[in-house]
């Protein structure tokens, strides 16, 4: 009898153990701002009784399955005071989560907690940037410029002095993806590229990766950055407003119906135009010259507004509108005594002939986006984000020139000429997609999607018009360049961050992509994967390789960023661009100090354009594909990364060695003679030092300091004369010279360094209002910087001729000297 109730209760506890122990459920919801209802990206959900945990993904929202029974979650973002919730898990539950502001100035740091990155992560070459620090970091006329924050990061370079442009890994700067709201952006220059698009005051959170990409990132070779906007305060209006040295802007949030319906807006203009004035007014004082208009300026509007429809439903409206624009409307006026007939006889038909001429230029170019979304929880394990965007790109300069000329001896024989000159360029994108977050168990966090675009793109058209009354023959009136071009592009992944026992993590993806364009089909299978083993607590090493393709090429022979740069297509004639990318890392935390890195990087690319020997983007051909040489290139490096990230002093020093080299050695794409060359922004040596201190709630003070190896230059130091010329002129000197360039980039600029430092004062006013007042001094120390080098002829004495003579020297032009800055801000 024993043994029979022995055996019924073994066969019972095998029947109902495993069912017990199998029965799992699921926590979901989520993290926002108690204040603002502003969703939290990235914020840690952690289970001590299971040691499990999640990350909230770009919308805030987090899923997280667990065993039955007790659960003891912690809730965690940086800046936010953590908030713990015990209880006994029976069903499948449903926890929206508000945490409470502990410190603002806490999120000054480099790196946030997010699990993909740092010791425990799986992935590595990425960075998130919180807004605090960008807003912190002094930087030139005193505007805060998100670009400006990145190059400051390892393996990131700026191009020319105050650029905003970004080199990646030995990329070019059309190598960057840049997404405002999982929308491209393709140009993101003001003032040819001295600032960002990006106003900070609209943003919410940045996310730079140079390596090891995700699969569900794809499209370009060098860099994802990944910009969200602010959603919006759900409870009160709220907002900023600030004066600068060249800028203001103004930004508002608040509820259209509290906690559903809110709305961000933000808008930034510049008055460099209006500082411009008295110049104009003191020109136009002339007696023959007459300015009606001239200047120039940029302006930014951000938008967004969400829809809370239910508790399983999101809408999200994104815009974005940006210009730059010159423009110049002049008059000129010149009288003089004209004579014809009979030259000997001073009076033969003498009058008084005037001529007008009327100038105009309108130059402007920018992007324009829209967005709307949808955000779904299909079930609380499945998440999903549909999207349809539109983003446009363009560039349009248009000039004309008018004379009038009439005599009052002829009043019926006036003249007119007239010329034009049009040039128009752009792209625009349609596109939809759909993005899943699938969260089975604590073990796998796998992401999927696909997308489609549209794209039409406007290589270069222009438009010529010349009348000339008195010559008839040399009247033109013609359109010219290249025509446009219509290309489908599709794309699908799939990605998972799983873990495989507690010290191996990976994230394993493959993305595809095809580009259907001018009846040709290309199609790219690229695999991702990033590797982490956990040693201990806090020293991991990881590794990590992609495969990428870009499909969309920038042609560009400036030393800055101009919007007469193309972008262009992969064509039938003009191959997609791909990139190989291999990286490897160790990083270390050491608690209560720093956290440490060091990784390095091999990478391949291949069809990369470069504009021919003397072609540019307004030559005689007609089309772009004839100007441009397909190669290669290579870049490899090691980056250093020292860290703080709490406490009441913060910041990085990060330093960069690196190569990066070009080859067009195949025929009919040859430059330089096939022989390898640095690449234009190739610099071995770069180093960044970054600090935050906080003295009190009234006072913080920042400072960066940076050095990098000079840029590379091509010039000629050889000369000969040409061989069907006199050698000598009667002078005795060389005439019709030539110059010898030995090969592409041969010469470096000086090295580069700059001390840059800022402090704010901080009150709170009567009524509640914080205001700032911002001081910061660009290059402190006044450094004469190289912005660009040139040849300059000079007339020198020649001792060993006794004779005067040309002789060519190389100087140096310097664009900004020591600037001082001061803004004030209100937060209301």
């Amino acid at each position: 009898m024993n043994k029979l109730i022995i055996l019924s209760a073994v066969c019972l506890l095998f029947s109902v153990t495993p069912r017990a122990v199998a029965q799992r459920y699921t926590v979901s919801g989520y993290v926002t701002d108690r204040a603002n209802g502003e969703t939290l990206l990235s914020a840690a959900v952690f289970d001590a009784v299971s040691s499990q945990g999640s990350v909230t993904n770009n919308y805030g929202y987090y899923s997280l399955t667990l065993p039955a029974g007790e659960v003891s979650l912690e809730y965690s973002y940086v800046g936010y005071r953590a908030e713990k919730h015990t209880f006994s898990l029976r069903s499948d539950t449903v926890l929206n989560i508000r945490l409470e502001l502990d410190n603002e100035l806490q999120e000054i740091t480099v790196v946030g907690n997010r699990s993909e990155t740092g010791v425990r992560g799986s992935q590595m070459s990425a960075v998130e940037v919180p807004i605090t620090q960008i807003k912190n970091i002094p930087t030139l006329f005193g505007e805060n410029d998100l670009i400006k924050a990145l190059q400051l990061l390892p393996g990131v370079q700026s191009g020319t002095e105050g650029s905003a442009g970004m080199y990646v890994r030995g990329g070019g700067p059309d190598e960057n993806l840049l997404l405002l709201d999982g929308v491209p952006l393709y140009n993101v220059n003001h003032m040819l590229g001295f600032f960002s698009v990006f106003n900070s005051d609209a943003l919410k959170n940045v996310t730079l990766y140079k390596g090891s990409f995700p699969a569900r990132f794809g499209g370009r070779l060098s860099s994802i950055v990944d910009v969200r906007m602010k959603d919006g305060d759900d409870k009160k209006i709220r907002g900023t407003a600030s004066i600068g040295l060249i800028a203001s802007k103004i930004q508002l949030e608040g509820p259209i119906i509290k906690e559903k319906t809110t709305f961000n807006i933000s808008a930034r203009r510049t008055y460099i135009d209006v500082l411009a004035q008295p110049a104009l007014w003191l020109l136009s004082s002339e007696e023959d010259t007459k300015v009606s208009g001239a200047g120039y300026f940029f302006y930014d509007v951000n938008a967004k507004f969400t829809h809370k429809i239910s508790e399983r439903d999101k809408l999200y409206l994104s815009t974005y509108l940006g210009d730059d624009v010159i423009y110049l409307k002049a008059k000129t006026r010149d009288s003089y005594t004209a004579y014809s007939g009979d030259s000997s006889d001073p009076y033969a038909n003498q009058g008084i002939e005037e001529s007008k001429q009327y100038m105009k230029v309108d130059w402007d170019w920018g992007n324009a986006i829209a967005a709307l979304r949808w955000n779904h929880i299909v079930n609380n394990k499945l998440f999903m984000n549909a999207t349809a965007s539109f983003t446009r790109y363009r560039s349009s300069l248009g000039l004309s020139q008018e004379e009038v000329v009439k005599n009052d001896a002829k009043p019926d024989a006036g003249q007119k000429n007239e010329s034009g000159l049009k040039y128009n360029s752009g792209i625009r994108d349609w596109t939809l997609k759909a993005d899943f977050d699938y969260t089975p168990n604590t073990h796998h966090d796998v992401k999927f999607g696909a997308a489609y675009t549209y794209h039409t793109f406007t290589p270069d058209v222009t438009a010529v018009k010349i009348k000339d009354d008195e010559f008839v023959d040399e009247n033109i009136d013609t359109v010219v360049g290249s025509p446009r071009v219509y290309a489908h592009e599709t794309a699908a992944y799939a990605e998972d961050n799983v873990s495989l026992g507690r010290r191996l993590k990976a994230n394993l993806g493959l993305h595809f992509s095809s580009f259907h364009v001018q009846k040709r089909h290309y199609y790219s299978l690229q695999p991702r994967v990033g590797m982490r083993v956990l040693l201990n607590d806090n020293l991991s090493v990881k590794a990590g390789y992609a495969y990428m393709n870009q499909y969309i090429h920038m042609l560009s022979n400036n030393t800055v960023s101009f919007p007469t740069d193309l972008w262009v297509p992969a064509t039938d004639k003009i191959r997609p661009m791909r990139s190989h990318q291999y990286s490897a890392g160790v990083f270390y935390a050491l608690k209560n100090i720093a956290d440490f890195s060091v990784e390095g990087y091999y990478k391949t690319m291949e069809n990369l354009l470069e504009y021919k020997d003397g072609a540019s983007f307004m030559g005689a051909s007609t089309n772009w594909e004839e100007k441009v040489s397909m190669g290669r290139g290579i870049a490899y490096g090691v980056e250093l990364l020292a860290q703080r990230s709490f406490g009441n002093t913060t910041g990085w020093i990060g330093y960069t060695w690196s190569k990066a080299d070009r080859i067009f050695d195949q025929p009919g794409n040859m430059l330089n003679n096939g022989r390898r060359f640095p690449a234009k922004y190739d610099r071995r040596h770069d180093i960044n030092v970054t600090a935050m201190h906080k003295f009190s709630d009234k006072i913080d003070v920042s400072a960066s300091w940076v050095f990098s190896t000079g840029n590379a230059a091509t010039f000629g130091f050889h000369e000969y004369a040409a061989a069907d010329s006199p050698s000598y002129d009667y002078s005795g000197y060389a005439s019709n010279k030539h110059t010898y360039i030995e090969g592409r980039n041969n010469f470096r600029y000086n090295s580069y360094h700059r001390l840059d430092l800022g402090v704010n004062f901080h009150k709170k006013t009567r009524r509640g209002h914080l205001r700032t007042w911002n001081i910061s001094i660009y290059n402190v120390y006044n450094q004469m910087n190289p912005f660009y080098v040139y040849v300059s002829s000079e007339y020198v004495f020649d001792p060993k001729t006794q004779q005067y003579r040309d002789k060519n020297v190389l100087k140096q032009a310097t664009l900004f000297p020591i600037i001082p800055s001061v803004s004030y801000t209100i937060k209301f």
